[in-house]
Order: C-alpha cells, then sequence, then structure tokens
C-alpha cells in the first residue's frame, strides 16, 4: 500500500525524509488532513456525493477551483479504470494525482554530491530574499544559513531590510545563532547594503551571500521598482548575480500567493519558492493551486523548501512524497 512512498535513495539520508518530520508535516496539515483522513476511513461507497465533500475540502484547503477540477477529473479516470468502489481506495489514488501534480515542483537548490562544485562555479552564491510584508523571509535566513552551514558551505548575511529596524536586529540575532557575519550600516539604501556584502564576501572567499530585502506589497509600483534595482546593483557587484531569487510564501495567505507569484516572477525572475508557516494552521493546498497555475505552467518555479516552525532545523528541502503523506495522513 501507498508504493510511492518507498524513498528514493537520494533522498534516503538526511533528517528530511525521516518519520519524524513527516510526523510534524502531518501536526502541521492537520487542518486538511484531519479532514481528509475522515472522509476516507469512515467507509462507504465511491459516489457522487463523496466526490461533491472531497471538492469542498479541496476548496476550502486552499487548493482553488482550477486545481480542484483538475485533480478531481484526473481521479475519476483513475477511479473508472481501477474499477475502484470503496471510499478508503480513494486515499490511494488522491494521493497518486497530488504526487503527479507536485512532483515537478520537487527540485533542490543544489543537487546532492554536487554542492561543492556548483558553488565554486558562482562562488560567492548569492541568494536574494523576496516577499510580501510578515511572509517569513528573515526568520527563513536565519533557517537556510543554518541549513547551507550543514553542507558544509561558509555563509555571509546581508541586512538588506532597511525599512526596519527590527527586521535588521532579528538577522543580526540570527547570525549570532549561526555564527556568521552580518553586513549592515545605517541609512534606506539597501541595494548598497548587499552590495557591500558581495565585495566583503568575495574579499573574505565566503561561499553563499543571503541578501535580505524589505518586504513590499505587490500593488506598490515604486517599492517593485525599487528591488528591481536593487537586483541591478548585486549584478554589478557580481556578474551573473544574483544567482537565486527565493521568493518566500506565506502558507496562510490562500489564493493569493498566486497573484505574489506572479508579480514577483514578472520583476525580478524568482527561481525558486520558499512556503513558510506549515505550523498547525496552515491548509496545505495552496502549494497544488500553484503547481496547476497557468503562470506556473508557462514558467515552472520549483518550491525549493517548506518550512514548519520557528526551530533552527524546521526548514527543509521540499519533497513531494513527504508533503502528500503527511497532507493525506499516509503510512510510511
Amino acid at each position: 500500500m501507498f508504493s510511492f512512498l518507498k524513498k528514493n535513495p537520494s533522498n534516503a539520508s538526511g533528517e528530511n525524509s525521516g518519520s519524524g518530520w513527516i510526523s510534524r508535516l502531518k501536526s502541521g496539515l492537520e487542518s486538511t488532513g484531519s479532514q481528509l483522513t475522515d472522509l476516507f476511513v469512515r467507509g462507504g461507497k465511491i459516489d457522487d456525493d463523496l466526490f461533491e465533500e472531497l471538492e469542498t475540502i479541496l476548496i476550502t484547503a486552499d487548493v482553488g477551483m482550477d486545481a480542484t477540477n483538475a485533480l478531481l477529473a484526473d481521479l475519476r479516470r483513475q477511479v473508472k479504470e481501477q474499477h475502484l468502489v470503496e471510499a478508503a481506495q480513494l486515499r490511494e489514488a488522491l494521493a497518486h494525482c497530488l504526487l503527479k501534480l507536485l512532483k515537478p515542483l520537487a527540485q533542490p537548490l543544489f543537487a546532492q554530491d554536487q554542492v561543492q562544485d556548483q558553488i565554486k562555479a558562482h562562488k560567492p552564491f548569492v541568494i536574494m530574499m523576496v516577499g510580501v510584508n510578515g511572509a517569513g523571509k528573515t526568520t527563513s535566513i536565519g533557517k537556510l544559513a543554518k541549513f547551507l552551514q550543514d553542507q558544509g558551505l561558509s555563509v555571509m548575511l546581508a541586512a538588506g531590510d532597511t525599512f526596519r529596524a527590527a527586521a535588521r536586529e532579528q538577522l543580526m540575532a540570527w547570525g549570532v545563532r549561526n555564527s556568521v557575519t552580518v553586513i549592515t550600516q545605517q541609512g534606506n539604501d539597501a541595494a548598497a547594503v548587499i552590495f557591500d556584502a558581495v565585495q566583503a564576501a568575495k574579499a573574505r572567499k565566503i561561499d553563499v551571500v543571503l541578501a535580505d530585502t524589505a518586504g513590499r506589497l505587490t500593488t506598490q509600483a515604486h517599492l517593485m521598482e525599487e528591488i528591481k534595482k536593487v537586483k541591478r546593483v548585486i549584478g554589478k557587484a557580481l556578474p551573473d548575480a544574483p544567482h537565486e531569487v527565493l521568493l518566500v510564501l506565506d502558507a496562510n495567505t490562500g489564493q493569493n500567493a498566486l497573484s505574489q507569484v506572479k508579480a514577483f516572477d514578472q520583476a525580478l525572475g524568482v527561481t525558486g519558492l520558499i512556503l513558510t508557516k506549515l505550523d498547525g494552521t496552515a491548509k496545505g493546498g495552496v502549494i497544488a493551486a500553484i503547481a496547476h497555475s497557468y503562470h506556473f505552467k508557462a514558467h515552472p518555479i520549483p518550491v525549493r523548501f517548506i518550512g514548519i516552525g520557528e526551530g533552527m532545523d524546521d526548514l527543509r528541502p521540499f519533497v513531494a512524497e513527504d508533503f502528500v503523506a503527511a497532507l493525506l495522513g499516509l503510512d510510511e
């Protein structure tokens, strides 16, 4: 049963694929997972009423109407082809439909066993973090710094959120926790701060620069123009940089996440997503909505990481099998 959960050898090492991580994801996705579990385990036959209930759960879980319709159409095909009749059988069928949808998003930041080679090709490897206010950018930077250090990489942080003094202080606190240097300065010129950080990283032979930026609403045209300038300045400090533009999305924002992805991607060319705050209140379905969206199909953007809490190790690479298992409450 649930044979797709047998781990790929490339994911076998590390806690990310372990039972502890899936258990924590289950807790984080409980608001949706419990509804789906109740639907499938109470018994009964597969009929239109069951599909109607499933449709309601998926839509309220932020999957969105378009993605829900596509999933249910695929699910109905499986039911017909496999001659499924019992509600319990629908669970594994839905798991396969979700996995097929989400698998293309699961692309790690660095290929396994090739981290050092990829870094050497760009050193320092500059990662620009962007997103709306409150999405969790600064916290994600602190966690990402720890993850990169665990990969044997040296890290430097750039306090580019110059709008909020609290953001600078928060980033400096993460720097202390991770024992990494934080480049900061007084004033409101975020581009200058990040420029200085890249220059310092080059001089000190640092592997990765994580550049924080101020949160901004996608409707604030002048702020979106400003962040474009920040990206251009990074390119002047180091050709081809930034090498990664990560958009941080709050998993609780629902369908608004789709407009954020589109706006930031059009402005900056987003190369990866981080989905944060999968901590018990998030419904989790927005990731399916993103995967099914027209913009994603035209310009696929991988989900590099997901976050489930406030701890140092609570940001991990996105593994589609783990996410589906947690969402549907599958046995490991």
